[in-house]
C-alpha cells in the first residue's frame, strides 16, 4: 500500500469529540486524519496545524458580537459541522464547528500532510490542476509532476487555501455534518509527542485576542496539559504538531519535523 500503510483506516470521530470547547477540540484534532472524497477519489490528510475561534466574545471570530448571518450559520450548528468560507473571493478555508448548537465556536484547519502515497498523488494532481488554470490565464505552459515547482511538492497543503485545494474542498462542502457524512469526516490518527502553541495568524485587528500566550512554547504532551491548566483553558491559540514518536510512519515523520522548522 505504500509508506503510509501504518495509518490505515481508523475509527471515525463522533459527536462527543466535537461537542467540547474550541480550545480542546483544536488541540485534540492534531494528529487526526481528515478524509474527503474528491473528484479524484478519497484523500486522507493528517492534521498538523489548527487555530481555535471561541465565538461571540472572541474578536478574531466571524461570530464576534453575535454576528449570526447566512455565512456564519454553520458555526452555530452542532459540533462537527463543516464551515467553509472564501477569502479574497477565491480561496476556501476549512473549519469545523465545536461545542453544541447555538454556541458558535470553531477550529480552522491550517495544514495537513498526506496520510498515504495515494493521497499524496491526488493532492499533487489537484494542486497542479489549480496551478495550470492560472497558467492558462497567463498564457503560460502547463506543469506536470515532473516539471512543477519544487515548492509546490514541498508545500502541498500547509496553509488554509492550499489545504482546501489539495483535498478538493470547496464551498459545496460547507455546512456538512461530518459526524454523519460518508464522504467528509475525521478519523482517529495518533497522539503527537510534542506540540507548539503560538499566536493566531492574520488577525491583528483582534487586538488582545490575537495572542493570549504571548510567547511560543514547545513542550511534551504531558507538560503541555499542565501548562494549559495554569494558563487557563479558554485562550484562543494556534497549535502545530512539531514531532511524532519514533515508531510512527517514516512517510509523515519528516513532514512533521518540517512544520517544526517553519514555525
Amino acid at each position: 500500500m505504500g509508506a503510509g500503510a501504518g495509518l490505515g483506516q481508523k475509527k471515525r470521530l463522533g459527536r462527543s469529540f466535537f461537542a467540547r470547547d474550541g480550545i480542546t477540540v483544536a488541540r485534540e484534532l492534531l494528529g487526526k486524519i481528515l478524509v474527503h472524497e474528491s473528484s479524484l477519489g478519497e484523500i486522507r490528510g493528517v492534521i498538523t496545524e489548527v487555530e481555535s475561534y471561541m465565538g461571540e466574545t472572541d474578536k478574531g471570530a466571524h461570530t464576534y458580537g453575535g454576528r449570526r448571518t447566512k455565512r456564519t450559520e454553520p458555526m452555530y450548528h452542532a459540533g462537527g459541522t463543516s464551515y467553509v468560507y472564501l477569502i479574497y473571493g477565491m480561496y476556501s478555508c476549512m473549519n469545523i464547528a465545536a461545542m453544541k448548537k447555538d454556541v458558535p465556536q470553531a477550529v480552522l484547519l491550517r495544514s495537513v500532510v498526506p496520510a498515504d502515497e495515494e493521497s499524496r498523488r491526488r493532492m499533487l494532481a489537484l494542486r497542479l490542476e489549480e496551478l495550470n488554470e492560472r497558467q492558462a490565464k497567463k498564457g503560460g505552459n502547463p506543469y506536470n509532476e515532473g516539471n512543477c515547482p519544487a515548492s509546490l511538492k514541498k508545500h502541498l497543503a500547509d496553509g488554509p487555501g492550499k489545504l482546501c485545494i489539495a483535498m478538493g474542498i470547496t464551498r459545496a462542502d460547507n455546512d456538512v455534518d461530518m459526524v454523519k457524512s460518508k464522504s467528509f469526516y475525521v478519523t482517529e490518527g495518533f497522539e503527537p509527542s510534542r506540540i507548539l502553541a503560538g499566536k493566531r495568524i492574520g488577525i491583528d485587528y483582534a487586538e488582545e485576542a490575537v495572542d493570549f500566550r504571548k510567547q511560543q512554547r514547545i513542550c511534551r504532551v504531558a507538560d503541555y496539559y499542565r501548562m494549559m491548566h495554569h494558563m487557563g483553558d479558554f485562550s484562543p491559540v494556534r497549535f502545530d504538531v512539531v514531532a511524532v514518536d519514533k515508531e510512527q510512519v517514516t512517510w509523515i515523520k519528516d513532514a512533521f519535523y518540517y512544520v517544526a522548522r517553519q514555525a
